[in-house]
């Protein structure tokens, strides 16, 4: 099984994303799936208490013995605060 890396932009919570985690959270207490809508906003994932979780645009970088991914920073979608760098197996 193999690592792979992934690099997400985070927006910090606004009224919007609270209102979707009420909704998330209240469906979650009387055992519900939550509306398509909801589920769509978090991306059909649980709430990221960081706020929500966006894609952003990379390319690879390989050099001699190092490779990675390059984040080109005019390029982050509006209200990404934060730069998500992780690995999953």
């Amino acid at each position: 099984m193999g690592m792979s890396t992934h690099v997400v932009g985070i927006r910090p919570p606004d009224e919007d994303w609270r209102k979707m985690k009420a909704a998330y959270d209240a469906c979650a207490a009387a055992g519900l799936e939550p509306p398509e809508a909801v589920s769509r906003f978090f991306e059909w994932e649980e709430p990221d208490e960081s706020g929500v979780v966006v894609e952003i645009p990379t390319r690879p970088f390989k050099a001699e013995m190092r490779e990675g991914f390059e984040v080109d920073v005019d390029a982050l979608p509006e209200g990404v605060k934060t730069i998500r760098f992780y690995n999953s197996y």
